[in-house]
């Protein structure tokens, strides 16, 4: 089966059909080239995707990817940034392998294929010429044989006229035997190129266009057979890189079998451990007794209970969370009276109008009277030390040695905090080596350099070590003492069992108070006398701060209300003010008269409008 042979007259169908042979090469040389653009932005993508939710340095994010799962996630990213970078391995072999080759392939294809066409073409104009020199010829003898004939008949003609003289007889004799010998010369020529042609066409048709479509022909096989090879190359590329691929999707189903909820369970006991105590049991107040309560152990005024109502004082504040409520409110509740509100009186007259529902001497004492005692007894004010760093947390304060932390927080931040100094001691003794070394070869070779201009470096060094190991020591001091005062499960059932309260002596009481702040976590020192002398003035000093609250409304006095009672305030009928806290449900609002004069009237004895537009304020009248 040759081209040569079965299509020796489709010269021009062989043209159109090798033409279209390489424009379906370059077709798929595009086609491969779209893909490695694909996969190279695809690539991008998954680049791109990973960086995006990779957590960022020196970030609280970075901080929360301690966690298995987010260490598998993190696992996650880092694969499929490997997985994009199989795509891009895609992307350059198929460029090698296929797209440059193939272009360069079809460039030589071109070539190939215009110099066998270019052959054929001119093997096409020689049969032409050929042909056209036998129709020449032979149209050259057709025309001497007519002439011969015409001369013939004419010499005949002219030998049987009598009147023809002999002399133009034998003038048409010659004539004729000319024209004869040029019409025989013109046979011998017509026949010798028709041998030619007949020789030619022989060699064109059998010789020469078979041989050049036979090169066509291999060359079109030859592309058939590289398109294919292409192909082949192209799954290939895919295939080489699908055990990287399936390496990546099991480091992510490793990393997914690697989360462990127990970890991260414990983990979050570690970040967010205060070493609190959870606090005790809080003691019944009896409001029923219309009397003035008797003396009696629990009575705040009886030298002899003292350590145990405060004690109790600590364990209600633990309760509610002192360190960590904002201050407004906590003097919010240190204020507000702490009974039941004065019913509104059955008429508007001033003398109908009760001052309360007991007479003075009746009163239960209010707990700010509480928080005023507490506050004047010297060894107690270690709870608001306490109370102030739970503030300090709360709004974002940091002082040096972390005592704004709750205890177990803190001793994490002091042990980071000697690992990160004792790796910059680590770092200066390496640079002191360092410079150490230079000196001495600069000793042994001073053409180097000048021994003596390390001699400050040196100093310098020795001395940031010096000071790295002073803060190393101030904070593993500071380390040991909270690791000392780090509470034991034992101490909870020891002060269930009530041992503080068998301690009935002041002295011992005022000891006890004295090393227990109200978290139940926090221990002093008595011997630390310098502090004590600052403490009051230290809660004072964050109170005093304190902007006024805000209003949310105001209100109208519907009756006289006399406030003799801690923490109330006068009113007299009609009078308008300005209502500050809303009524919690005790029956209690909050109002402010002017800058310094504010305090709580009976949410009935008012009228409130509150604001809308302020924060919190709820839309009744």
């Amino acid at each position: 089966m040759s081209w040569g042979t079965e299509l020796w007259d489709q010269f021009d169908n062989l043209e159109k059909h090798t033409q279209w042979g390489i424009d379906i090469l370059e077709k798929y040389i595009k086609f491969v080239k779209e893909r490695t653009e694909i996969e190279i932005s695809y690539a991008k993508q998954l680049r791109n995707l990973s960086k995006k939710y990779q957590p960022k340095k020196n970030s609280k994010e970075e901080e929360e990817y301690k966690y298995t799962s987010c260490k598998a996630f993190i696992s996650t990213l880092n694969e499929m940034n490997d997985y994009a970078g199989q795509h891009e391995v895609i992307s350059e072999n198929m460029t090698s392998h296929i797209t440059v080759e193939l272009t360069r392939y079809v460039q030589e294809l071109k070539q190939e294929r215009k110099s066998h066409f270019h052959d054929g073409r001119k093997a096409q104009q020689h049969i032409e010429t050929c042909w056209k020199q036998l129709e020449s010829s032979k149209r050259r003898f057709e025309r001497d044989c007519k002439e011969a004939d015409r001369a013939q008949q004419y010499f005949e003609k002219m030998d049987a006229d009598i009147n023809v003289t002999k002399a133009d007889v034998e003038k048409a004799r010659q004539q004729a035997q000319l024209r004869h010998q040029m019409a025989e010369d013109s046979k011998a020529d017509y026949s010798s190129t028709l041998q030619k042609f007949n020789h030619e066409q022989h060699e064109h048709y059998y010789t020469h266009i078979p041989s050049i479509f036979q090169k066509i022909q291999e060359m079109e096989e030859k592309r058939i057979v590289r398109i294919g090879e292409s192909m082949k190359t192209y799954a290939e590329v895919d295939r080489q890189v699908i055990p990287i691929i399936g390496k990546c999707l099991d480091g992510i189903a490793k990393a997914a079998e690697s989360i462990d909820q127990k970890n991260d369970s414990q983990l979050v006991i570690e970040a967010y451990k205060s070493g609190f105590e959870p606090p005790g049991d809080i003691e019944f107040e009896d409001y029923t007794q219309p009397m003035k309560r008797t003396i009696s152990e629990t009575s705040l005024s009886n030298s002899k209970g003292d350590s145990k109502t405060e004690l109790k004082f600590a364990s209600k504040s633990k309760g509610k969370l002192w360190p960590f409520i904002k201050k407004n409110k906590l003097m919010s509740l240190l204020t507000s009276p702490h009974q039941p509100p004065p019913p509104p009186p059955a008429s508007a007259s001033p003398s109908a109008v009760p001052n309360g529902p007991q007479s003075p001497k009746q009163q239960k004492e209010p707990l700010s009277h509480r928080f005023n005692e507490f506050m004047t007894s010297k060894p107690k004010i270690h709870c608001f030390r306490s109370l102030k760093r739970g503030l300090s947390l709360k709004l974002g304060a940091g002082p040096e040695d972390f005592s704004h932390l709750p205890p177990e927080q803190r001793r994490k931040k002091l042990q980071q905090k000697v690992d990160e100094l004792n790796k910059e001691i680590q770092k200066e003794t390496d640079q002191r080596d360092a410079i150490t070394k230079m000196k001495d070869v600069y000793i042994k070779n001073p053409q180097m350099g000048d021994p003596g201009s390390l001699d400050h470096k040196l100093i310098e060094v020795g001395q940031n070590i010096e000071k790295l190991r002073l803060e190393v020591q101030k904070f593993e001091a500071w380390l040991t003492e909270v690791e000392g005062r780090l509470p034991v499960r034992g101490d909870q059932a020891r002060r269930q069992s009530g041992m503080y309260e068998a301690q009935t002596t002041p002295s011992v009481n005022n000891c006890a108070q004295d090393r227990e702040s109200p978290d139940g976590s926090y221990t002093e020192e008595q011997s630390q006398e310098n502090e004590l002398k600052m403490m009051a003035t230290d809660f004072d000093d964050e109170f005093d701060d304190e902007e006024p609250l805000p209003t949310i409304g105001t209100c109208k006095a519907l009756y006289t209300f006399e406030g003799q009672n801690e923490g109330t305030i006068s009113i007299a009928e009609g009078e308008i003010l300005y209502v500050i806290e809303e009524d919690k449900g005790d029956g209690w609002t909050r109002i402010r008269r002017n800058e310094d004069e504010e305090g709580y009237v009976p949410t009935s004895y008012v009228e409130v409008y509150l604001d809308k537009n302020a924060k919190g304020a709820m839309t009744y009248i």
